[in-house]
């Protein structure tokens, strides 16, 4: 009887212990559930690498932080026009920084500076032509 009562003691100091650390260490956490992203729900920061190019230059792999997620978006009929009820929100972005570099082998005539914006916070809101590609009409 009382090894097992020492057992269910250690189990409990072994629970307290890693909740704990989750709490105080929720950065692990973050990274654990980053693997799985195609049951992420919701909107983050994620990195990103991109070809940035102009017409009379060389191109250059760019390794930047980007938004990505899914935010909740639902449709219903409704009898009356335009009969669809439609509530869509877009992984966008609500905080950037831009930065500029210089693409290589740029002709004489061609400014060889590229200029991108840097996700620092993002969120599920109104797609905003302004700072994302939205589909505006079907």
């Amino acid at each position: 009887m009382t090894q097992r009562r020492s057992t269910q003691w250690w189990c409990a100091v072994l629970l307290c212990c890693t909740g704990l650390w989750s709490w105080l260490h929720p950065e692990t956490l973050s990274q654990a559930s980053a693997v799985n992203l195609r049951r992420f729900i919701g909107c983050a920061v994620r990195e990103f690498t991109f070809l940035a190019r102009k017409p009379g230059c060389g191109g250059l792999h760019i390794t930047t932080d980007a938004c990505w997620g899914r935010c909740e978006t639902w449709e219903k009929p409704v009898l009356d026009p335009p009969y669809i009820e439609s509530y869509q929100r877009v992984c966008t972005y609500n905080e950037t920084r831009l930065v500029t570099v210089r693409l290589p082998n740029c002709s004489a005539n061609v400014d060889p500076m590229y200029t991108y914006p840097v996700a620092l916070r993002c969120d599920c809101g109104v797609c905003l032509t302004s700072t994302t590609e939205c589909i505006t009409s079907v």
